[in-house]
């Protein structure tokens, strides 16, 4: 029935954009404009509030829980791992916006900064380091645990509404079925955003290094051959296609933003670094609930509240996978792992390309900017153009893009399978090619609909119903947590006190 009706909803979405385009980007515009107006809000409160449980829940006395049983180990590698959630978590956002974002700032900083000097700059990293660092992970991390913990520990499916049928309210545990509905949908729109961003990408890196015209024709064409790409390596399994295909991108992304780091401004990097991540901690709190009440301004639901629908339509389809491959894991590991390790990635990313690629525009004159404001897809190749091997690393970053866009849609065609399925943990070969096709016309169906602008007025508008199940999800973690604790503690106290008494007897 989940698969019926997921499925079904979709695909009458997808037949809507690919007839009736305009129609259908009219409708999202009307829904984005309703949602960012009186909802900007809760996406604000809610994702700062997943910061502040992860942070406890990863320093407080729960962190020693395991994800699963005493003996369990985890299944894979703590490389592999890593590799594998980064690589499903935001690789193709952070290629795409890379040098983009910055840049994006520097022409059009947050309200009452002057665009193009050296306070859009700062402000400039300081938003790409906030809107990349902890918030997001922290979405993925709290998701993730809470299908994590009720499979590994409570024998439950791999399914959100594992957790949520926890709770006490017989009006939570009736909303079951919606709710995986609602995750299948909000998994299926925010994949297909990063799909249609990542093929964008690939045609702009491909005309930078062979020609290939520019034009939705090239962008379907990439999205059709990825796609025969994807579902070869997803009917393939985790241990294999995506494990190997993860770790290979993992290593990609290393060698090129290494190459960057050394070719570029080096010195510049690291004080780009060391300044943003200062000025992060100490902004912290003001960029998590900064609207602009007194202001006619759209930047703040053009960017952040973007980002964070965008985590939050990703989220049951990242927190799955997550939860997919962490068996074994303790809850602390598992927090450093999900939230603080891949921080810290997103922070050197951004320092290395956005401030060289800052460094050049206001030091050099390179045009990047120039670049953003007409087409942002191809930000990072003209970053390129002003560096030595410029056609070596536009090659090796089209690669890049190419295979995130492989181990993106695999692991999600495994995801939505899972969750079509009652939680399935190897979903059969025709589910996953049924997921894996509905998605790349998710994805087509956008760019006809409004390119960018339409993928991201999607992903607002399906992530809002999802970041309540969100709160669900966390209040049920929290009080089978702390129920575990308490249980854990009873008996570790048990054993010691019949220890005791053995020791007494002798």
């Amino acid at each position: 029935m989940q698969l019926i009706l997921s499925a079904g909803g979709i695909a009458a979405i997808v037949l809507w954009g690919l007839l009736w385009p305009a129609s259908l980007g009219a409708f999202f515009e009307r829904a984005l404009a309703l949602i960012t107006v009186n909802f900007g809000w809760l996406y604000l409160w809610v994702v700062l509030a997943l910061v502040v449980v992860a942070a406890l829940l990863a320093f407080s006395r729960y962190g020693d829980l395991k994800l699963g049983g005493e003996d369990d180990e985890p299944e894979f590698s703590l490389g592999s791992w890593f590799a594998m959630l980064f690589a499903a978590g935001m690789g193709i956002g952070l290629v795409f916006w890379g040098v983009a974002e910055p840049l994006s700032h520097y022409g059009a900083p947050p309200p009452g900064i002057a665009a193009n000097t050296p306070e859009a700059a700062n402000a400039a990293m300081r938003y790409s380091f906030f809107h990349w660092g902890l918030h997001p992970w922290a979405v993925y991390s709290v998701v993730a645990l809470a299908i994590a913990f009720f499979s590994f520990r409570r024998g439950k499916a791999a399914l959100v509404s594992a957790a949520t049928e926890s709770l006490p309210w017989p009006w939570v545990r009736a909303l079951s079925p919606l709710v995986d509905v609602l995750a299948v949908v909000a998994t299926a729109f925010g994949v297909a955003a990063s799909l249609g961003i990542g093929a964008l990408q690939i045609n702009s890196g491909l005309h930078a290094v062979f020609g290939l015209p520019v034009g939705e024709a090239s962008q379907l064409a990439i999205i059709a051959v990825t796609t025969a790409l994807f579902l070869g390596s997803a009917i393939t399994g985790v241990t294999r296609g995506i494990k190997w295909l993860s770790s290979i991108n993992l290593a990609l992304a290393a060698l090129l933003m290494a190459t960057v780091f050394v070719v570029g401004p080096t010195v510049a990097i690291i004080d780009t670094f060391t300044t943003t991540l200062g000025a992060y901690a100490s902004e912290f709190v003001r960029m998590s609930l900064r609207t602009t009440p007194f202001r006619d301004s759209g930047w703040v639901g053009g960017w952040t509240v973007f980002y964070w629908a965008w985590w939050v339509s990703w989220s049951p389809f990242v927190g799955l996978f997550i939860a997919r491959v962490s068996r074994g894991r303790t809850i602390r590991e598992f927090i450093a792992g999900t939230v603080f390790a891949p921080t810290l990635a997103g922070f050197a990313w951004f320092a290395v390309f956005g401030g060289t690629a800052l460094h050049l525009e206001i030091f050099t004159g390179v045009p990047i900017a120039e670049a953003v404001a007409a087409d942002v897809s191809t930000a990072l190749f003209a970053m390129f153009d002003a560096l030595p091997m410029s056609a070596l690393l536009s090659v090796v970053a089209t690669v890049l893009v190419l295979v995130f866009f492989v181990t993106s849609g695999d692991s999600a065609t495994l995801v939505l399978g899972m969750m079509s399925t009652g939680g399935t943990p190897d979903p059969k070969a025709r589910v996953k090619v049924v997921w894996g096709l509905l998605v790349a016309g998710i994805a087509a169906s956008l760019l006809l609909t409004g390119g960018i602008k339409a993928v991201q007025t999607a992903t607002i508008v399906f992530a809002l119903p999802f970041t309540l199940v969100i709160v669900l999800m966390t209040v049920a973690l929290w009080r089978a947590v702390r129920e575990d604790w308490r249980e854990e503690n009873r008996r570790e106290r048990e054993l010691r006190r019949r220890l005791r008494e053995m020791a007494g007897t002798k």
